[in-house]
Parts: structure tokens; C-alpha cells; sequence
């Protein structure tokens, strides 16, 4: 089964929409949302109608702290603009699209496979995992073969051996990695709606269950539109600019 893994979409939609078509192009059977399906963004409702909608069909989704804010008011850790745009997009959302951010879990288990937004350590406290030390720490926390996380918006990819020697490697987009059993694995596929690794095309990766390789992919969308739309919004001008930048 080709199960795509997307993560931090961020209320992007032109992003989200060249990800989506991407990733059928790409054969996907099934989906994963990794968490942060709002913020920094302007089309809050129509990704939560996205992914609500793949839920049914049978995707998986979990929460993201940007959820988690929108439900329970932002922490107090958030940035400012972070700060402004949970108020806005609270303002957005009906009751449905709330409630349905509200049900979110906050993790997964399918499987051999996790998935969480942040950390499998804790993973209500959203610690990122921005290393080989958090990642070691995450994949002491579960059984599992496989997690699947989101929260950084670099792809990423670690590994741990039954000796304890950990690994990682920045992917090559469009090049599988075949997953040796022997190893525990954590995979980033980066962020849809705001990547920050300086190279503005989204971001998402392909996991093939039956031969366990994974596959990241990039993909360029319009951002420019993206941004035209924060800035009607009068959401911060520094958001619409990273979209640019990549940042």
C-alpha cells in the first residue's frame, strides 16, 4: 500500500491542492496528516474540510499544537504572529470544523507504524525532535518499526540500531530509501504549507508499506498566490514572505 504522509499544511491551500494531485499522480492509497492543519495560513476552513473528508474515507489524522491552540487558546511558548493568526482562524472555522479539530488524537498506532505531530515521548508537550538525541528519545518510547512525525519543517530521516548506533541523513527528493528491518526508523517528511529548509516547494513523502521504502517528495506550487491571500487576510506580512523564501 502507498500510504502518503503529509504534515504541517498550514491552512495553505494552493500547497495542500499541488500535494494532493501529487500524490494521486504518485499512486497514493491512503493518507496520513500528521497535525497542523491550521496557522500561518488563510484557508483554514477548506483544509480542515480536506482532511475531515479523507478521515472518512478511512486517512489517518492527528494533532498538531496550531490544532491544539485553535481548541484551547495558544501557549504561551507561541510567537506573536503565531499568537495573532490562532485568534483569526478560530474566527474562521464553524462549529463542525472546531469540533473536528477537538477530536483529533494525538497519536496514532496502525500496525507497525506511529504517527504524532511532535515527539513520541510526550507528546502533548511538543518538543521538536531536531536531532539525533530527541529522535534516539522518541524511538525509545514506542515498539514500533516505524513513527511518523511532523513540527520540524525540514524532511529529515533517522535510524537506530538494535546496538544503539543512531543515524541520520537529509533525503534526496524523488530517491526511495529502502528501510533495512533491522532498524528502528523516524521519518520528517517536511512541511506542506511552510517549509523552512530554504527551498519554498512543498513538502510531503511516500511510504510503501509492503517493500518499506519511503519516498520524499517535492513539489513547487504557486506561493506567490498563497501569500497575496495572507496578506487580504491581515495576517502578518511575515508570514506570506516565508512562503517566498522557503524559511
Amino acid at each position: 500500500m502507498n500510504l502518503a504522509l503529509i504534515t504541517d499544511l498550514h491552512a495553505n491551500r494552493e500547497a495542500v491542492e499541488s500535494v494532493m494531485a501529487h500524490a494521486e499522480r504518485e499512486g497514493a492509497q491512503r493518507y496520513a496528516f500528521l497535525g497542523d492543519f491550521v496557522g500561518y495560513g488563510a484557508d483554514p476552513g477548506w483544509v480542515v474540510d480536506l482532511v475531515r473528508a479523507e478521515v472518512k474515507r478511512g486517512a489517518i489524522a492527528v494533532m498538531g499544537n496550531h490544532d491544539a491552540a485553535v481548541v484551547a487558546g495558544p501557549t504561551p511558548t507561541m510567537t506573536a504572529p503565531a499568537r495573532q493568526v490562532v485568534g483569526w482562524t478560530r474566527d474562521q472555522l464553524n462549529g463542525a470544523q472546531r469540533d473536528f479539530l477537538a477530536s483529533l488524537p494525538l497519536v496514532v498506532t496502525d500496525a507497525d507504524r506511529l504517527f504524532v505531530h511532535a515527539n513520541a515521548f510526550a507528546p502533548t508537550e511538543w518538543a521538536y525532535v531536531l536531532g539525533r538525541m530527541e529522535a534516539i528519545r522518541s524511538l525509545h518510547s514506542t515498539h514500533c518499526r516505524f513513527t511518523f512525525c511532523g513540527h520540524v519543517h525540514e524532511p529529515k530521516l533517522f535510524h537506530l540500531a538494535p546496538t544503539g548506533k543512531a543515524g541520520d541523513f537529509t533525503p534526496v527528493p524523488g530517491v526511495p530509501i529502502a528501510l533495512s528491518p533491522q532498524r528502528q526508523w523516524l521519518a520528517i517528511p517536511g512541511s506542506a504549507g511552510q517549509p523552512r529548509d530554504g527551498n519554498p516547494a512543498a513538502c510531503y513523502a511516500m511510504f510503501d508499506t509492503g517493500s518499506a521504502t519511503l519516498t520524499f517528495h517535492r513539489v513547487p506550487y504557486d506561493h506567490e498566490a498563497a501569500g497575496v491571500k495572507i496578506r487580504a487576510a491581515g495576517l502578518p506580512q511575515s508570514l506570506a514572505e516565508r512562503l517566498v523564501d522557503g524559511e
